[in-house]
């Protein structure tokens, strides 16, 4: 039996004029302690207006390899009368180490998750991408409008060191017996 929590992956908006992009992941119970526990452990530099969580599990990624794999991938029997709602498009572009991040491209309608992906497809175009994912938008669960100064200026006032700044262990015991 499983006793972990669900892993949650975290989206953060640095700026309102920029994507939210993915950035992590954490484990909760549920949605708002997700937010919460998102906010404290990647919000702790000053640049956040936003963060958005979402169950891991809601995710339906496909990568570029799996595509090419399997030319009928979006194949699926998906009854013409079945409901539509709106997903939410990511996707990787980069394979540089410092941009690992998913990106927020946009949003369809579609009735299936993979349909969302081929829609996503024709809608922004293949060339470049790594990894896609679709995410319904009601598995989403965002910070509130509003909250920005309570939730992310705090951190403004921080001073952020790099973990070289704090040295070794052993620099620090020579250092304290130096002082003594």
């Amino acid at each position: 039996m499983d006793t972990q929590w669900p892993r949650w992956e975290v989206f953060k908006q640095d700026d309102p004029q920029q994507p939210h992009r993915s950035i992590g992941t954490v484990h909760a119970p549920d949605a708002e302690m997700a937010l919460l526990i998102a906010r404290d452990v990647h919000v702790r530099r000053p640049d956040c207006a936003s963060l958005w969580v979402a169950r891991a599990d809601c995710i339906t990624a496909l990568t570029a390899e799996e595509i090419a794999a399997d030319p009928n991938w979006h194949v699926e029997d998906i009854p013409p009368d079945a409901p539509t709602q709106r997903y939410l498009i990511f996707q990787k572009t980069s394979q540089r180490r410092a941009m690992t991040f998913v990106a927020h491209m946009g949003d369809v309608e579609a009735r299936s998750p993979r349909e969302a992906l081929r829609l996503a497809m024709e809608r922004f175009g293949t060339n470049k991408v790594f990894v896609w994912w679709a995410v319904p938008a009601g598995a989403i669960t965002r910070s509130e409008a509003g909250v920005e100064a309570s939730w992310f200026a705090p951190a403004r006032e921080k001073k952020y060191k790099q973990q070289s700044e704090y040295g070794d262990v052993g620099g620090l015991r020579a250092k304290v017996r130096r002082n003594l």
